[in-house]
């Protein structure tokens, strides 16, 4: 049988797509610049996703570094990637079972691995943003590794778009790139780096609007988190289902349940939580979050 050449299939590929009966998923392919084109109008981001040893930041470490540069418009326009950041790390204990499982990285993978806080800083230096697919998690571990990380805004490609509200049925880069028309080899950062690039590169389909315009809007917006200190344990269920998360208190902050919201609805949600939760009228903490606290320890 005569091998297929790459434009035979892609004919094929449009066919099938063009007829309504089919839904045509293409490889990942990145669009690389060969330099970084400077100017007034552009920024240099930087994507980054870590492969640890566990969700702790605070014991577990880092065994794989991504960080995939990309240059960008103010207006939320993605001009191309350049060439990434990849590296192993040897952990000192032993890799999980379950993390081999997961990532693919095993023991003798990263024996003998390593890489250095200033490697890393040095790297990453020149960016006007860092972005994560839930950054919650990446940030924390990022800023044990290189204080590099607490100088920098950060953005959360998972929450700083809101993916239902534009027809998407899941938050996971793997649904978000299906439904973009894509697959990539997932759980290797600098894949889903890549991966997270090219989703916040597509149009969304509600809107019309650049991903990445959507995200930078929401990102630059100064936020607050309230703390809902000593709220009565029977209210714990509301207060989930209201998009509070428990803080145990190990970072030093309260040790309660508390929401990141809009600087603005600030006074309507503590208002919420004097009468529906306290019913009473309550003083609570709230802390004020900026692109450069967002998802550390410190807020």
């Amino acid at each position: 049988m005569t091998e297929l050449t790459p434009e035979q299939m892609e004919h094929m590929a449009t066919t099938l797509e063009g007829s309504g009966q089919y839904r045509i998923l293409r490889p990942l392919a990145p669009r690389m610049l060969a330099d970084y084109p400077q100017s007034s109008g552009t920024r240099l981001g930087m994507f980054l996703d870590l492969e640890t040893t566990g969700l702790s930041a605070a014991k577990d470490e880092i065994i794989e570094f991504g960080i995939v540069p990309f240059v960008y418009t103010l207006e939320g326009r993605i001009l191309g990637c350049l060439e990434p950041f990849s590296r192993l790390r040897e952990p000192s204990c032993p890799i999980p079972p379950q993390i081999t499982a997961l990532t693919g990285i095993t023991p003798e993978m990263v024996a003998g691995q390593s890489v250095t806080p200033e490697e890393v800083a040095g790297f990453v230096a020149p960016a006007s943003l860092i972005i994560a697919h839930n950054a919650d998690f990446d940030r924390k571990f990022a800023e044990r590794f290189s204080p590099v990380f607490t100088t920098k805004p950060w953005a959360c490609s998972m929450r700083d778009v809101d993916w239902a509200a534009e027809g998407y049925e899941g938050r996971k880069l793997s649904y978000l790139g299906m439904q973009a028309g894509f697959w990539f080899d997932g759980h290797r950062a600098t894949d889903d780096c890549q991966a997270g690039i090219a989703i916040l590169d597509r149009e969304l389909p509600v809107s019309g609007r650049p991903a990445l315009s959507v995200l930078l809007e929401n990102a630059r917006q100064v936020r607050c988190r309230i703390w809902a200190e000593n709220a009565p344990y029977e209210y714990k269920d509301v207060l989930r289902q209201r998009g509070y998360r428990w803080n145990d208190g190990t970072d030093g902050n309260p040790r309660a349940w508390s929401i990141s919201l809009p600087e603005g609805d600030v006074t309507a949600e503590l208002a919420f939580l004097s009468a529906e939760v306290f019913a009473r009228p309550v003083d609570l903490p709230v802390t004020r979050i900026t692109p450069w606290d967002r998802f550390s320890t410190r807020c």
